[in-house]
């Protein structure tokens, strides 16, 4: 199991470093963007990703 989290963990890598790879004016206007959202809107859209993901993993696994 512990390899399956491992496996997990470098695909997030992989797919979170594809953005400022490829794109990096875009990716820095896109953290801009992100930065000036205020903090309770973030926590919410941070919630909902993570609910997603949950459940996303019951149904997957």
């Amino acid at each position: 199991m512990s390899i399956t989290i491992l496996i997990a963990l470098a695909l997030v890598m992989i797919i979170e470093g594809l953005g400022p790879m490829l794109f990096p004016t875009k990716w820095k206007s896109y953290l801009t963007q992100i930065s000036e959202q205020p903090t309770e809107q973030l926590r919410t859209i941070g919630g909902t990703l993570v609910t997603i993901g949950l459940v996303s993993l019951f149904f997957l696994v």
